[in-house]
């Protein structure tokens, strides 16, 4: 019997320590498995090189959300954004690829407008900007000269 009380324990111990375990995982991950803090807008991009799932949207350098998912409509990217509750978007703010750095990861910058009006779930920001492509850039220089 003294064996099973042991057992029990060392059984309670490894559970608790395995919950926990997920706990901060979590919490360090900042995964929110039901997207409750947020609301979706979209915005269309001639282009959406290097943008993925998940990637920072911010304002004035402060994230405020992340991308939910990339598609192709009508031969455009179709950017769905989870932008957090507390944050109002105006409806003629700018949305800009951007690249941390200069080779680094891409990101949205959302530039606010000076509207009254707010884009609610589901509405979309009209005014975009594409990421700067830097080969074609030099391409056009090295051609050009």
């Amino acid at each position: 019997m003294k064996e099973s009380h042991i057992e029990i324990i060392v059984g309670l111990f490894v559970s608790l320590g395995l919950a926990c375990m997920a706990y901060i995982s979590i919490n360090l991950g900042q995964v929110d498995f039901f997207d409750t803090g947020y609301y979706p807008i979209h915005a269309t991009f001639s282009s959406a090189t290097g943008l993925k799932e998940d990637t920072n949207i911010e304002i004035a350098g402060v994230k405020v959300g992340k991308i939910k998912s990339v598609e192709l409509k009508n031969y455009e990217a179709v950017v769905t954004m989870l932008i957090d509750r507390d944050v109002k978007i105006q409806d003629d703010a700018i949305a800009s690829v951007r690249t941390k750095g200069i080779l680094g990861e891409q990101y949205i910058e959302i530039l606010p407008g000076g509207s009254d009006v707010v884009l609610g779930p589901g509405d979309g920001l009209f005014d975009t900007e594409p990421p700067f492509d830097l080969m074609s850039a030099l391409k056009n220089f090295v051609v050009g000269n």
